[in-house]
């Protein structure tokens, strides 16, 4: 199924889409590197490894569009994205990611991103969402529409409920958790107890289950 596009007026051509690419996988650059090449109105113009060294590049080229990968040593695709948008408000930036959690798509989406493309589309997609985005258009595939959809109006997990689970992650019992947070176990139990309440979990590994899906954490 096609993602979902929101369309925008054509423009007149000016020159080929200038794309930088943000990842820290050298094999995947190269790879969109090779499509781009087969793209008469594309042009690969920056490559970066982490956010830090994309907000830094972005400054010095300004491409059309941005590939950002979430998942970076060093500076973050969500913190590049939002860095990238204060020193330009009109940057098109298109979140690359394996995940399909509805948290990361929506921390990406608030930060300015105006696509979001799964790895496993981009033979597929990418091409399509490059020339959607660098149009004015926003391309979500619709399974993370959905899954943005789903979760609507619930209640999200505070940073202290976040650190907890990170914690009960890394397989800590509550007075680990307890001790390395600083806190009572009684109040991590209580951590817990919302925790599972607002993610619908059975016990804390359905909730570390359900969190690492969502995106809220990650391994």
């Amino acid at each position: 199924m096609a993602p979902l596009s929101v369309p925008a007026p054509v423009c007149a051509a000016a020159g080929p889409i200038r794309v930088m690419v943000v990842d820290d996988h050298p094999l995947l650059r190269e790879g969109i590197a090779a499509v781009l090449g087969t793209q008469p109105d594309m042009l690969l113009q920056a490559e970066a490894e982490e956010g830090g060294e994309a907000v830094a590049l972005y400054r010095l080229h300004r491409p059309d569009v941005v590939l950002m990968d979430l998942q970076m040593p060093g500076m973050d695709g969500i913190t590049a994205i939002g860095a990238i948008r204060a020193q330009d408000p009109s940057a098109r930036i298109v979140v690359l990611t394996t995940y399909r959690g509805d948290v990361q798509a929506l921390q990406a989406l608030r930060a300015g991103a105006q696509g979001y493309l799964l790895k496993s589309m981009l033979r597929r997609e990418l091409v399509d969402t490059i020339r959607a985005v660098h149009a004015g258009g926003r391309r979500v595939p619709h399974e993370v529409a959905d899954a943005l959809a789903a979760h609507v109006g619930e209640d999200s997990l505070s940073m202290r409920e976040i650190e907890v689970l990170r914690e009960v992650a890394d397989g800590n019992a509550n007075k680990r958790v307890a001790r390395c947070l600083g806190i009572s176990e009684e109040t991590v139990k209580a951590h817990m107890k919302s925790i599972m309440s607002k993610l619908d979990a059975n016990d804390r590994t359905h909730a570390v289950t359900i969190a690492i899906k969502r995106g809220i954490i990650q391994l």
